[in-house]
């Protein structure tokens, strides 16, 4: 393989392909690859106290992909700390902590947490509702966005990446608004908001209405939301949405995206990551770093 190592935020990855968060469970990803492959993992979204998730049925299929609204289920800060986190660094594994909260002071407590961690970077989670705002999803305000960034920024020396939600009618300006508010990076898209509803019952599939639409069907818009932010903002831009292949994740850094991030086709195959590190490795070779990040030549 050729030499794939990048830069993200002063963070060094051997590979610009990172696990996405809520789809890699060291105890239970491990067993199929090596967790020190990726370039980095993204662990499932964790909060100041545990959160027990939506109710079941939560998870569903529809053509082209996945939705989930499984609720950002997990232990605990406490709980992750001295599980998960412990499991990877102790294996060399560079680790993204994706951060969730009901309020801006919940997130800066799980921050102050983390800070005192090995935890490499800190993503920050803004899809989650803010119940100051009446449970408006912290992602489609900018002005909430810059605030939230802001008061983090503050409580930590880690880099700080945002992820930003697509149901919002200017990603760019949110996108803006992170990086004003002191944010290393952005990472997008988070999933897009879907529905089925079951004909016979004439009920919805998902108990909670409405999930999370990830994998191939979102492809197209994510790698047009990554191209428009990649031109915008000057920090590093991390891509996903429906990334199944090694040529599914160049799309991404030609877009202008730095780095990308692997999430339904992992819960599809669990050797999903090793294999599109590999075939990435194929599109890769051969190419400058200035052909592979079109954006940033201006192209479009």
């Amino acid at each position: 393989m050729i030499d794939m190592r990048v830069d993200i935020c002063g963070v060094k990855w051997k590979n610009p392909v990172a696990a996405a968060a809520g789809t890699f469970v060291a105890a239970e990803s491990g067993k199929y690859y090596d967790p020190n492959l990726p370039g980095a993992v993204t662990t499932k979204g964790v909060s100041l106290a545990p959160w027990p998730g939506n109710p079941t049925p939560r998870v569903a299929e529809t053509y082209g992909g996945m939705l989930n609204a499984v609720g950002l289920e997990n232990p605990g800060v406490d709980a992750y700390i001295s599980g998960e986190l412990k499991y990877l660094k102790e294996r060399g594994v560079t680790v993204i902590a994706n951060v969730a909260g009901h309020s801006a002071d919940e997130y800066c407590a799980v921050v102050r947490k983390l800070s005192e961690t090995d935890v490499d970077m800190l993503e920050l989670n803004v899809s989650c509702p803010n119940v100051a705002a009446g449970g408006m999803a912290f992602g489609v305000d900018r002005n909430a966005v810059g605030e939230l960034t802001g008061r983090v920024r503050k409580l930590t020396d880690k880099p700080v990446i945002v992820k930003l939600s697509p149901n919002v009618t200017d990603i760019c300006d949110i996108a803006a608004a992170a990086e004003d508010a002191g944010a290393d990076a952005v990472s997008l898209i988070n999933t897009l908001v879907g529905m089925r509803i079951d004909i016979r019952s004439g009920k919805p599939v998902l108990a909670n209405v409405t999930g999370g639409l990830s994998g191939p069907a979102v492809k197209p818009v994510a790698v047009a939301m990554v191209y428009r932010v990649a031109k915008r903002v000057r920090i590093p831009v991390i891509g996903m949405g429906g990334i199944m292949t090694g040529a599914d994740a160049m799309e991404f850094l030609l877009a202008g995206a730095s780095a990308v991030e692997v999430g339904t086709a992992a819960l599809l195959d669990p050797n999903a990551l090793p294999r599109i590190i590999e075939e990435l490795d194929v599109c890769v070779a051969g190419r400058s770093a200035a052909q592979i990040h079109g954006s940033k030549t201006g192209w479009g």
